[in-house]
């Protein structure tokens, strides 16, 4: 029996809308707009991204499983605190799982994947050279998104998708707009580069220097 079109067209439309507002959810709390010990209603956030309730319900939960927000019985939606300690402890535990991902994406990445890794060092270089932040995190982005689906291991990925709004809400706050910028974009820079040339040692290598720096930069905010 052949598949009812209208029920497929269905699903993939409630999927789509539940990963738009995951999305937009997710950054909105990235970038601040949503800001940390912040509490909002399920209808404040259908309204302000102009989607149902049922998509923003399940992209609530998703939020909540990566420890972005806490839903409180009939009080509302918390916006996690940022917490420097846990940030560490956040740290301890990507360090290992995105070496492992580094050199599983230099291992088994096609062709295609090789290509844009190459663009991406190029495009960090650039992003270095002219201190963009917006554009470095657009690349970031990118990036993380082809690590994970080049390294071809879910268990690997689940893990990292728990961990990187959290990374990226943090470094947005404390240290995208420091002079640090051009440093930590040349960092990745060597690490797209060591992945597009297949080289599984360096790659790890990169990556466990990035770690370094990152979580140097974290320890110092605890003086400031």
């Amino acid at each position: 029996m052949q598949p009812n079109k209208k029920v497929l067209a269905s699903i993939e439309k409630k999927t789509s809308l539940r990963e738009q507002a995951y999305q937009q959810l997710e950054e909105a709390i990235v970038t601040m707009e949503l800001a940390p010990g912040m509490v909002v209603s399920e209808q404040a956030l259908s309204e302000m991204t102009q989607i149902g309730r049922t998509p923003i319900r399940e992209a609530i939960q998703r939020l909540a499983r990566e420890n972005l927000i806490t839903v409180l019985p009939q009080r509302g939606i918390l916006v996690a605190e940022m917490d420097v300690q846990q940030q560490l402890k956040l740290i301890e535990t990507r360090r290992e799982v995105e070496r492992l991902i580094c050199r599983s994406a230099a291992r088994r990445a096609n062709a295609m994947e090789r290509a844009q890794f190459a663009r991406l060092a190029q495009e960090f270089t650039e992003e270095a050279d002219q201190c963009d932040s917006a554009r470095f995190m657009r690349s970031d982005k990118e990036f993380n998104e082809l690590c994970l689906k080049a390294a071809r291991n879910e268990f690997a990925e689940g893990a990292m998708r728990l961990m990187q709004g959290l990374s990226r809400r943090f470094f947005y706050h404390n240290y995208l707009h420091t002079d640090d910028l051009p440093f930590i974009a040349r960092q990745h820079a060597d690490l797209a580069h060591c992945i597009a040339q297949g080289n599984e040692e360096a790659a790890a290598a990169s990556s466990d220097t990035m770690l370094d720096s990152i979580e140097a930069f974290t320890r110092a905010t605890l003086d400031t």
